[in-house]
């Protein structure tokens, strides 16, 4: 934890940090939180049923990030515990994670950094390392949110063609150029699709096997979501048959696990779930985090609550 976030968490009362940033075992956890009264995941920290029950004092769960479904929300609502999140903060610099894969999957830049380190590199020659043009191409952005806006925004700068799909047509993504597809429509139409919705029963999974092979072979994915929402084995096939071209993934299903199909293929680039980690970003995440803490534990209504049912005037 950053010391001038720390800092204002200590306005309240002290302070105690994790000895490690990897998650503490449920057990280890549960140990720490018997007299707390909030608890602020600075990353992919579980907080379950299990240690609820452990913190009879917790009122609050302030997640350092915008995802909370390592949150068990249903549990801290029954408490009349608070869950918040840091939504906004991170758009921008996830936004340019994704450009940051789609240029590097489709000019094969994690590809070239390999060979060139491997000494592999004997001159320069006229097939050597072809890759796929992004100026002018379709981009398919799945999700309309603030992140998939940011991405669209981005677009212009490269000539390209914008669709996107959301659950109903977005005003704001069509002032920003983009044209409303169903989901098949975008798949089949698109150079370049970007995952962009959040992680819920009905994103699971959303591309699989059926959508990947509606994508043309020469398209790439890319997914700055949630691991889930795709597919991982369905997607290792596909990269090994040639349905699609290539893949960037900031996220993976099973994290920190990723699927060994992925590691054996040269057509992906892969980043360690990093699409928020700027300084500046994770500095303005943490603050906000920080901030709702103080907000409930002075019995405020938090600006960014997850669970409003859980909300009693203090």
């Amino acid at each position: 934890m950053e010391p001038e976030v720390r800092a204002i968490l200590e306005r309240l009362g002290p302070v105690e940090t994790s000895p490690t940033e990897a998650a503490l075992s449920e057990d280890e956890l549960a140990r720490r939180v018997g007299h707390v009264e909030a608890i602020v995941p600075m990353g992919a920290h579980p907080v379950t049923e299990r240690i609820m029950a452990a913190a009879p004092r917790l009122r609050v769960v302030a997640v350092a990030a915008v995802g909370h479904n390592l949150i068990d929300v249903a549990s801290a609502t029954r408490r009349g515990i608070l869950v918040t999140n840091t939504p906004g903060v991170l758009t921008e610099t996830t936004a340019d994670m994704a450009w940051a894969l789609m240029l590097a999957v489709a000019r094969r830049v994690s590809e070239g950094d390999r060979f060139v380190r491997a000494g592999r590199w004997k001159g320069v020659y006229w097939s050597l390392m072809m890759g796929a043009d992004v100026y002018g191409a379709t981009l398919g952005v799945m999700g309309a949110g603030r992140i998939g806006k940011a991405v669209i925004r981005r677009a212009q700068g490269f000539g390209m063609r914008v669709l996107y799909s959301s659950r109903r047509p977005d005003a704001e993504a069509e002032r920003l150029g983009a044209t409303y597809r169903a989901k098949a429509d975008l798949l089949g139409e698109s150079d370049f699709v970007v995952l962009a919705v959040p992680l819920t029963a009905e994103t699971r999974h959303l591309v699989g096997a059926a959508e990947l092979a509606l994508m043309k072979p020469t398209a790439f994915l890319v997914n700055v979501a949630r691991g889930p929402v795709v597919d991982e084995a369905a997607l290792v096939e596909a990269l090994r048959r040639g349905v699609i071209a290539g893949a960037g993934l900031d996220v993976f299903e099973d994290e920190p696990a990723i699927h060994p199909g992925l590691l054996a293929l040269e057509n992906v680039a892969l980043t360690p779930h990093v699409g928020s980690a700027s300084r500046a970003t994770r500095l303005r995440m943490a603050t906000t985090a920080a901030e709702n803490c103080i907000a409930a534990l002075q019995g405020h209504r938090p600006p960014n609550l997850v669970n409003p049912e859980a909300w009693r005037e203090r």
